[in-house]
């Protein structure tokens, strides 16, 4: 079995096996790529099927010298996916992975803004430009529903469901789930949509997304990383913010203000709830407060 061809079934076996998105087969397969190339610039010649432990041992140790250990252990972890399909399809008997360890990396703890840093962002916004009234409701959107970027940007005008306050989110894995959505980003939604949007002439096939660039096609993922940090820069935020920084926030200030742990999992479509946890450990202050105010014994 050549290495390209591994790759390929890979790919096909977490699309229709597993379900996973683009993004995230991506993802998966860019760790496989890497050590392909490290068997060519090193004129190693195994196969899927052949490789020994000791020449993943050599690699993990090379790619350590190039990365930092949260991607270093991305990579040991993708590649134990790798090979555990190929034992799956019967083509191995054994992971070479399994004596390799990660290395021991502490949980990092998304970043937050604060809400009047949120609303800086927001008055920065060039309302003057037609793009103002796009990016103004992109950051209520990102912040007020707690979206992903690429959830944000592949969201279409039928998945607003205003009338009963829900919009409809295709997530990781192309899960559906409804999250709820405020009057005020529906106010700032239909805003853009009625004064902005209906003027642009739109490419065939993007007439459904809500969120367009200016040649009328659907908004790139990049675009909203440029939007977010050009506008960080215009306050002068230090804090080095992306969309996903929106997504924290949201959840942080949900739970911060008395939600459930629960319903934030729901809203933010996190399939286990100890990835939601996180948000428990954001701030240590608060959950004082909690005890003091609400504890028996106070």
């Amino acid at each position: 079995m050549k290495w390209s061809q591994a790759l390929q079934d890979y790919k096909h076996y977490l699309k229709i096996e597993r379900g996973l998105s683009e993004n995230s087969i991506k993802n998966y397969t860019l760790d496989v790529a890497k050590l392909i190339d490290f068997l060519e610039q090193s004129k190693i010649n195994e196969s899927p099927i052949s490789i020994s432990k000791e020449t993943i041992q050599q690699f993990v140790y090379e790619i350590a010298k190039l990365v930092n250990p949260r991607s270093q252990a991305r990579i040991v972890s993708g590649l134990k996916g790798f090979f555990n399909y190929l034992i799956f399809e019967d083509f191995r008997a054994e992971n070479p992975m399994d004596l390799i360890e990660s290395p021991q990396i502490g949980r990092k703890l998304p970043d937050t803004l604060s809400t009047e840093e949120i609303n800086q962002l927001i008055r920065a916004i060039d309302l003057s430009k037609p793009q103002g009234e796009r990016n103004r409701a992109i950051l209520e959107t990102l912040y007020g529903c707690g979206l992903r970027v690429s959830e944000l940007t592949n969201l279409r005008l039928s998945d607003l469901y205003f009338e009963e306050d829900f919009v409809k989110v295709t997530g990781k894995g192309d899960k559906q789930r409804f999250v709820p959505i405020s009057k005020l980003n529906k106010k700032y939604i239909n805003l853009y949509r009625n004064e902005v949007r209906v003027h642009q002439k739109i490419e065939v096939g993007h007439e459904d997304f809500v969120f367009l660039n200016r040649r009328g096609k659907q908004l790139t993922r990049a675009m909203v990383f440029t939007i977010i940090k050009g506008l960080a820069v215009a306050i002068g935020l230090e804090k080095n913010i992306s969309p996903h920084t929106f997504r924290h926030s949201f959840a942080t200030h949900l739970l911060e203000n008395g939600a459930d742990l629960r319903a934030i999992q729901q809203m933010l479509g996190h399939e286990s709830i100890t990835t939601t946890e996180v948000y428990m450990h954001v701030n240590r202050t608060h959950l004082a407060k909690v005890l003091n105010e609400f504890h028996p014994r106070k």
